[in-house]
């Protein structure tokens, strides 16, 4: 079985067996604070193909306007929206992303393309296979936005350490990539965020 199918049909079984969590999910974040249930943002995908990428909400509405990094406890987020992300709920839309071919269940996290600029070369490499919703970066810095909140300069803390990083280890995870690499990293991924 191919990736692709292998994905497509784990995504649409797992759309369909949570779609009611989705629904109470949704009327929560509408009780919560004015706003859409879902976020979108531009995100790169294979090829350097701009898409855009599915959350639920967890900010106030117009919260990019603040930056694109979280930091610790960024006032932004809204009560259900803490609970989301510490859950890792929030990435749950992404299985719509998957279902459309723009992402993959396992592959390197898509970033913004600001970062992904700065980084072009070592992007050239990452991007040749689709993004997708977990991978060893998103199990490494699970608790990311902590880690930001503790510098008084989160940016220069990302860019200079945490992304170089993440792009070693998609970098790995493309040398390694395999089906049972890929059953590995999704089981680490349901494991740490129990």
């Amino acid at each position: 079985m191919s990736k692709r199918i292998f994905d497509f049909l784990i995504s649409l079984v797992g759309i369909i067996v949570l779609l009611p969590i989705f629904f109470m999910i949704g009327i929560l974040i509408k009780f919560n604070s004015p706003g859409p249930v879902l976020y979108t943002q531009e995100r790169i995908g294979k090829r350097f193909h701009p898409f855009w990428i599915y959350k639920f909400r967890t900010m106030a509405p117009k919260a990019e306007l603040g930056g694109s990094l979280t930091v610790g406890n960024d006032a932004r987020i809204t009560g259900i929206g803490r609970f989301l992300r510490q859950a890792k709920i929030d990435e749950l839309p992404q299985l719509f992303n998957v279902i459309r071919g723009e992402m993959s269940l396992v592959g390197p996290r898509p970033e913004v393309r600001r970062y992904v600029e700065m980084f072009r070369d070592d992007y050239a490499e990452i991007l040749s296979v689709r993004p997708g919703i977990t991978d060893l970066a998103s199990i490494k810095y699970r608790n990311e936005a902590a880690m930001l909140g503790q510098v008084n300069d989160p940016e220069l803390l990302y860019v200079t350490r945490i992304l170089p990083d993440k792009i070693r280890l998609a970098k790995a995870y493309l040398r390694h990539a395999s089906f049972f690499a890929d059953l590995s990293i999704l089981m680490k991924t349901l494991f740490s965020h129990r």
